[in-house]
C-alpha cells in the first residue's frame, strides 16, 4: 500500500487502542520477525468483523504476541470464548500479560501445539476462525477447522497475497507454495463464498454456506 494512502487511511480511521499501540511497540522491541504482528488497520478490521458477528466461539490459529486475539475477543457476545493456538509455548506468559492489560484474559484460552492435532479434540462449533499460522500448513488448518464452523460462519485467512509472491507460480519457497496451493484449493471449494481483500498482506474471507 502506498505510504501516503496508508497515512490518509490511518488519519481517517478510529485511532489505535493505547494498549494495542503499546503491544505493537513492545513486539518490535523484543521479538524477531515483529512484522508478524497484526497492527492497527488490520486489527481494527478484525475487531469490526467480530463485533458485527458477535460470535459465541472464536478459534485463532497462530497467536504470536496476542494482538489479533485481543481485537477478535472484543467482539465476543457475553459468555463467549476465544481459543487461540500457537506452536511456541515461550510466548504464552507474554501474551497472557497483555490479555490481562486489555481486560480480555478471562475470555481467552491459550493452547500450545500443532493446531491440526489440537482442533479435532475441541468441542462445539465456531462462529469465526482466524488462520495466521505456518503458511506451509494453511490447507491442514482449513481442513481441520471447516467441519467445526457453523453454517454461515466465517473463516479469515491472513497473508494470502504473501507480499505479491503468489504471482510467482514457479516459486519453490515452501511458505509461498503453501499460500499458493491454499488459494487454489479455496478457489475450487464448494459450499463456501470467498473474497480476498488487498489489506496489508492480503486477507481472505471465507463464508461457509
Amino acid at each position: 500500500m502506498d505510504k501516503l494512502i496508508e497515512k490518509y487511511i490511518r488519519d481517517h480511521s478510529s485511532p489505535e487502542d493505547p494498549v494495542l499501540e503499546e503491544l505493537y511497540r513492545e513486539t518490535h522491541i523484543r521479538f524477531v520477525n515483529p512484522n508478524m504482528v497484526t497492527g492497527h488497520l488490520q486489527g481494527k478490521l478484525l475487531e469490526f468483523i467480530s463485533k458485527m458477528l458477535t460470535p459465541a466461539m472464536i478459534l485463532e490459529i497462530g497467536t504470536f504476541t496476542g494482538y489479533s486475539a485481543i481485537c477478535l475477543a472484543r467482539g465476543l457476545k457475553p459468555g463467549g470464548r476465544l481459543t487461540t493456538i500457537d506452536i511456541n509455548d515461550e510466548l504464552k506468559e507474554f501474551c497472557n500479560s497483555w490479555f490481562r492489560k486489555a481486560g480480555v484474559d478471562h475470555v481467552i484460552t491459550q493452547l500450545t501445539g500443532r493446531a491440526q492435532d489440537i482442533i479435532p479434540g475441541l468441542n462445539g462449533q465456531f462462529d469465526l476462525v482466524f488462520i495466521d499460522g505456518d503458511k506451509r500448513e494453511y490447507i491442514d488448518y482449513y481442513n481441520a477447522s471447516i467441519g467445526k464452523v457453523r453454517s454461515g460462519g466465517l473463516i479469515i485467512a491472513d497473508n494470502v497475497l504473501w507480499g505479491d509472491k503468489v504471482l510467482d507460480t514457479r516459486s519453490r519457497d515452501l511458505q509461498t507454495r503453501g499460500i499458493i496451493e491454499f488459494n487454489e484449493m479455496i478457489m475450487m471449494e464448494k459450499d463456501i463464498e470467498k473474497i480476498i481483500l488487498p489489506l496489508r498482506d492480503g486477507l481472505m474471507l471465507i463464508r461457509k454456506e
